[in-house]
């Protein structure tokens, strides 16, 4: 394994000590470890989108009005499905059998379902409960990566094995 991938995957598997050993594979680890890279670039891209290029504007498109919380999170769904898919293909699930078209068909599929589960989770927390938008972006995120772990493991990346070394 060579270039970025490969030395992220070495310092990741430089924190995958003992202790760990007992309680996680190595592949789940590093699903870990990728997934919260990517979910702290979601949050900063979502900040950052919310505050100051979605900016609290509503947006009328004639047949919808898209309301700013939701407008921020579809803005930056383009670098989190890059950045996702990248991760979990190069270092999270390298030794799926899956040709790399088929993978990124399921993850697309996956990802759907992750990015339409969030947008729900979104609107209830922040048209419902009232909470702020960027801490309701926050509280998606165990109900959307508990589901994308499962969904990567057996369906997007299915047969890549544990045993990595």
């Amino acid at each position: 394994m060579s270039g970025f991938a490969g030395l992220l995957t070495r310092v990741i598997d430089v924190f995958y000590v003992p202790p760990l050993h007992h309680l996680v594979t190595r592949q789940v680890f590093r699903y870990a470890v990728c997934g919260a890279l990517n979910v702290v670039l979601g949050w900063v891209l979502f900040y950052v989108s919310n505050h100051y290029v979605v900016a609290g504007r509503w947006f009328d498109f004639g047949v919808i009005t898209v309301a700013p919380h939701t407008a921020a999170l579809y803005s930056i769904v383009l670098f989190t499905f890059a950045a996702g898919f990248y991760l979990n293909r190069n270092v999270a699930f390298t030794r799926s059998p899956l040709r790399t078209r088929t993978q990124l068909v399921r993850y697309l599929i996956s990802w759907l379902g992750a990015l339409a589960l969030n947008h729900l989770l979104l609107k209830f927390f922040v048209e419902v409960l009232y909470v702020w938008s960027t801490p309701s972006q926050i509280l998606t995120t165990p109900f959307v990566v508990v589901y994308s772990y499962l969904m990567q493991k057996y369906f997007t990346f299915r047969g890549a094995s544990d045993g990595i070394q």
